[in-house]
């Protein structure tokens, strides 16, 4: 069983995963910190000096933070935007390549000399049975 797991865990596919996972939990940090230290600041204060983090209902003991909400939707939207553009570029480049790879490669002189001597002896051919 260890062996199989061993197996399994040095894919390549687990270890790009894994490195994925690694850069994704950082890229969030880096943009929760944009939008917390950032943008939240700078849109409470287009809107009167409101401190998002503070906004907060009260019920009896209870307390709903319903500014730290906004600003986990905020960071959503900004990894999700971030996500969609480089998925658009991977697709962009993807395409790209598989274009290049379907294109046929145009023949070389020696191709086409070939080619050129091969129509010559058919229409040579031709003509000798078309003559016989």
């Amino acid at each position: 069983m260890w062996k199989e797991f061993k197996q399994f865990a040095m894919r390549g596919n687990v270890l790009d995963l894994a490195v994925g996972v690694m850069i994704g939990a950082a890229f969030s940090k880096i943009v929760s910190s944009l939008v917390e230290d950032v943008m939240m600041p700078f849109i409470g204060l287009l809107i009167g000096g409101i401190d998002f983090t503070d906004l907060k209902l009260t019920f009896g003991e209870a307390e709903i933070m319903y500014g730290k909400f906004i600003q986990t939707i905020a960071d959503f939207l900004i990894v999700a935007f971030s996500v969609f553009l480089f998925v658009k570029l991977v697709t962009r480049l993807t395409k790209r390549q598989e274009k290049k790879e379907a294109e046929p490669a145009a023949p070389s002189k020696e191709e086409e000399l070939l080619a050129e001597i091969r129509d010559l002896l058919k229409s040579k051919h031709s003509l000798n049975k078309s003559g016989e």
